[in-house]
């Protein structure tokens, strides 16, 4: 049965031209059979042939062109009035096609199918009033009401299941629409945590690389005459370069695997209470830092956590490569009521101004422009530029809640 069903699906002109040939045969033993028993007149008996043909035609070819076809049966009644041919089977096909134009055809066709079903009555009865037995007003009228009900039910069961096909195809394209738009979401978050990704190992290559070269050239100038702190100088690369491999073995395992969620099996995120171990790690490589904690430290969103301790990463190993000899630095970190504050200061000979905004601490352009997008995407305000007297200032203030 299945089958059967299928190949009607895939075939609906030939189930229709199977329809329209039992409907020409049914028509000629109508005609054979009315004729022998009545008698039609001469214009009749020579136009029933084509009207039938016609109609029959209606309803072989009632899918390819509806409205084609809405003219032909319209053409045919024609026909049948002008020629007096009497209402036979055939005329059917007049009930096949008010239901498909006001299934698939246009609008206009399915208007004038409708008008078309309201009239044809009547015309009808016009036409061809019973002179043998005439009818009072009222069996005409109810017999006129009665063979329009079926027309005009069709043309409803046909508006009905254009309105549903519409709408189900509205819900189609609504479908496709949201998955077209699922997909370009996806491609901004991969986007956007590639970026992520970018900024996170800017971070750890600029900061952990620049003590190791730091570290190491110091080793080098006193392994002769200080073994010992050649000795420490090497244990601080070897710890340094450690860390900045399980850091990026974390990064990089998020883009092997594609799913954030999984970052956490590598090494936690770096938040505010690392800064201080950050700042011990600067201090061991030449740099004096100053660090003070203001207010009552308490639990942070992880987000502006890691955004401070990026921060002050980066300022410490702008300060390192561009402060010069003896430059000292001060990081403040000052908990608010409801935001987190970071000033970064140093007094070295600095860096001009546009080093830092444009070319960064790694003269790539992402310096300046990371710290800016990192303190944006937890809804903060940052502040960067030379200090008063010599040396480079870094102030940022981290909302507890985005805005």
């Amino acid at each position: 049965m299945q089958l059967l069903y299928d190949f009607i699906r895939r075939h609906p002109t030939g189930v229709d031209c199977f329809w329209a040939v039992f409907l020409l045969g049914l028509s000629g033993m109508t005609i054979v059979v009315g004729d022998a028993g009545r008698g039609g007149g001469a214009g009749e008996r020579i136009a029933i042939v084509p009207v039938v043909i016609g109609l029959c035609a209606v309803v072989a070819l009632r899918r390819r062109a509806p409205e084609k076809m809405l003219l032909l049966a319209i053409a045919m009644g024609v026909v049948q009035l002008v020629f007096g041919v009497r209402p036979t089977v055939a005329n059917f096909a007049m009930l096949v096609i008010t239901f498909t134009v006001a299934t698939v055809g246009e609008r206009w066709a399915s208007r004038l199918a409708l008008v078309c079903s309201l009239c044809a009555a009547t015309i009808s009865q016009l036409r061809w009033p019973e002179t043998e037995q005439p009818r009072s007003w009222a069996q005409t009228v109810f017999l006129v009401v009665v063979l329009t009900v079926p027309f005009v039910l069709a043309w409803v069961l046909g508006d009905s299941m254009r309105t549903r096909r519409a709408y189900f195809d509205q819900l189609e394209e609504r479908a496709a629409r949201l998955e077209r738009e699922r997909e370009a979401q996806s491609k901004v978050a991969v986007a956007a945590e590639r970026a992520r990704i970018a900024r996170e190992l800017h971070d750890v290559v600029a900061h952990n690389v620049s003590v190791m070269v730091v570290q190491a050239d110091g080793a080098a100038y006193v392994m002769d005459a200080a073994p010992d702190q050649a000795r420490q100088a090497l244990e601080t690369i070897s710890s340094t370069g450690r860390q900045a491999l399980a850091e990026m073995r974390r990064l990089l395992g998020v883009l092997r695997t594609g799913d954030t969620r999984e970052s956490g099996e590598y090494v936690p995120q770096p938040d505010v209470e690392q800064i201080e171990d950050l700042i011990d790690q600067v201090r061991t490589s030449g740099l004096a830092v100053d660090f003070k904690v203001e207010g009552t430290p308490r639990p942070l969103p992880s987000g502006v956590e890691l955004t401070a301790y990026r921060i002050v990463q980066e300022a410490l190993t702008n300060t390192r490569k561009h402060g010069g000899p003896n430059a000292g630095a001060s990081v403040r970190l000052v908990y608010f009521d409801d935001g987190l504050g970071l000033l970064v200061e140093d007094d070295g000979r600095g860096a001009a101004h546009e080093l830092y905004e444009d070319g960064g601490a790694d003269g790539a352009g992402h310096g300046m422009i990371g710290m800016r997008e990192r303190v944006g995407m937890v809804g903060g305000t940052l502040d960067a530029g030379p200090r008063p007297g010599g040396g480079f200032r870094i102030s940022a203030l981290l909302p507890l809640k985005a805005a």
